[in-house]
């Protein structure tokens, strides 16, 4: 029994298909572009993340930065 009641030999001919069907250098091909598209996306979400996590900390510099000047003028 493999995942989910498929068993190794049905993947086994499933791959085997796949591989006749597209060949093995457009399979290549596909592969490359997905694992492009992939890396991309991790990418852009750290930059992201970054980006969010500079305006998060400038915003609350700026809120100590009144509230220590609001004390110096009291």
């Amino acid at each position: 029994m493999g995942f989910g009641g498929i068993s190794i030999w049905s993947l086994v001919l499933i791959l085997v298909i796949v591989v006749l069907l597209f060949g093995t250098k457009r399979l290549k091909n596909v592969g490359g572009d997905l694992g492009g598209a992939i890396k991309s996306f991790k990418k852009a979400v750290n930059e992201t993340d970054d980006k969010d996590a500079k305006k998060i900390a400038d915003e609350a510099d700026s809120v100590i930065e009144g509230k220590v000047k609001e004390k110096d003028k009291v």
